[in-house]
């Protein structure tokens, strides 16, 4: 099994997502949220802190385990997306390598809305997230 950490960012009510890049091999052009592979000999939160700073400059003060989702991948082998919210956070987000193209912030309804989402099984996490809130 491969592991990927992505975080949610979630700000008042809304959420950022990250366009990947279009030469990425896995979801070109869509929308994702940030994160990345788990290295070997790291804890899930500590990949999810390691690849959200090297994305996007700033540093996990708190996160809550959301849930974990089997996926698809460009790879033979089986693939888990474990999903963080992040709550609090220090620095602003923004691009700093190019896994990604842009940057936005969406309220979850908007996000919900989106086409072009990397994964269809975020839908379920964004709905859940909006009737937590509501």
């Amino acid at each position: 099994m491969h592991d990927i950490v992505n975080a949610l960012l979630l700000r008042d009510d809304a959420v950022l997502l990250a366009r990947r890049s279009p030469h990425r091999k896995a979801h070109p052009g869509l929308w994702s949220f940030p994160g990345g592979h788990v290295q070997v000999g790291e804890t899930l939160e500590q990949a999810l802190i390691r690849e959200i700073h090297e994305e996007m400059s700033i540093a996990i003060l708190a996160c809550d385990a959301l849930g974990r989702i089997a996926g698809p991948h460009t790879s033979a082998e089986p693939v888990a997306f474990h999903i963080y919210a992040v709550r609090k956070w220090q620095g602003e987000p923004r691009i700093m390598d190019d896994e990604h193209t842009e940057l936005g912030w969406f309220r979850l309804e908007e996000a919900l809305a989106l086409p072009d989402l990397a994964l269809e099984e975020y839908r379920p996490l964004l709905e859940s997230l909006r009737s937590a809130d509501a």
